[in-house]
């Protein structure tokens, strides 16, 4: 049997994407197959396939870091044929054939059953950046912040992280404050539940080491000085959580906010994040995640449609999520 693929390989430096017609036996080892439904564009994605950084580590491979879809065939435990499945992260699009595909064999341990409140669709319209949105709000009460606490920043607001942590964060009562470089998404930030909506630019260069409290926590996937910024301007026992580094990986700050206010720092891996971390998060998606708002920051393209999202969301043109219809 053969199935449509968005295959990346590479010329010298030069990466390349191309859908093209691959049998099952092109399909990597594992012991669960699924037929794919829905697949998405992270940024991470972009990344990948952009060659702007080092995601893919063996060429040719199929891009796309998650996917949902039906089990066909399975020899894992607790997964069964006619199971809907959820994947993110994991090797997928780094040493293993990805999301943007019509198959996928993969191992068990990397999928988690999808909650009845979702369809296939709506799990890619979530995809990565909202599980991983998810994983930061668990964070961030993890380290006791309630709505009582005082505002929470987010930052990258437009973008798919951004986006789906303000649309949680005000369902559960937290006053969100958005920061975006498109301060004219005013409507749209706002639809999703931002309070307030300040320009990046007051975050994105060099500031001081610590200066007025303004926020109880943030969720910020920009990095660089926007992450230092943030962190100087955290209130007393704060949390802020990161994610991702769309300013830059570094972190020009300094220990002050940390040893004065007693504030925490929590990272966010959602690539090898443990089973039962998987499972809290999709649960509490299926709970605290307006459908409505996540339909409203949606959009579907085909398999040939992405190389041209990919160059879009480098240049900060694309907001809210990007899901791949592999099947169109």
């Amino acid at each position: 049997m053969t199935f449509k693929a968005l295959l990346a390989t590479k010329t010298g430096s030069k990466i390349s994407a191309e859908v093209i017609s691959m049998h099952e036996q092109d399909l990597m080892p594992g012991d669960v197959t699924v037929k794919i439904d829905y697949s998405t564009v992270n940024y991470k994605d972009a990344l990948a396939l952009s060659g702007y950084a080092d995601v893919i580590k063996q060429f040719p491979l199929i891009g796309g870091i998650d996917f949902a879809g039906t089990v066909e065939a399975s020899a894992y435990p607790g997964i069964a044929v006619g199971d809907r499945v959820v994947a993110n992260g994991w090797g997928l699009s780094q040493t293993h054939h990805g999301g943007f595909a019509q198959k996928a064999r993969v191992k068990g341990e990397w999928l988690v059953k999808l909650p009845d409140a979702f369809t296939t669709r709506d799990a890619m319209a979530i995809g990565t950046a909202g599980y991983t949105a998810m994983l930061s709000v668990l964070a961030l009460e993890h380290g006791g912040l309630t709505p009582a606490r005082g505002d929470i920043l987010v930052t990258g607001a437009n973008g798919g992280v951004g986006s789906i942590a303000i649309a949680i964060l005000s369902t559960l009562g937290y006053r969100v404050v958005a920061s975006t470089g498109r301060v004219a998404e005013h409507e749209y930030l706002s639809s999703l539940g931002a309070a307030q909506i300040i320009d990046r630019q007051t975050l994105s260069a060099q500031g001081p080491a610590i200066t007025a409290e303004k926020w109880a926590g943030a969720v910020d996937s920009v990095g660089s000085h926007t992450l230092a910024n943030v962190l100087a301007r955290t209130q007393y026992r704060g949390v802020v959580t990161t994610c991702g580094l769309a300013q830059g990986m570094d972190l020009p700050g300094s220990v002050l906010p940390f040893i004065l206010r007693n504030i925490t720092l929590a990272g966010i891996d959602s690539v090898n994040a443990p089973q039962e971390a998987r499972v809290q998060a999709w649960a509490r998606l299926a709970k605290d995640l307006d459908l409505h708002k996540l339909e409203r920051i949606t959009q579907v393209v085909s398999l040939s449609e992405v190389p041209a999202v990919v160059g879009r969301m480098l240049q900060g043109q694309v907001r809210g999520r990007v899901v791949v219809d592999v099947n169109a």
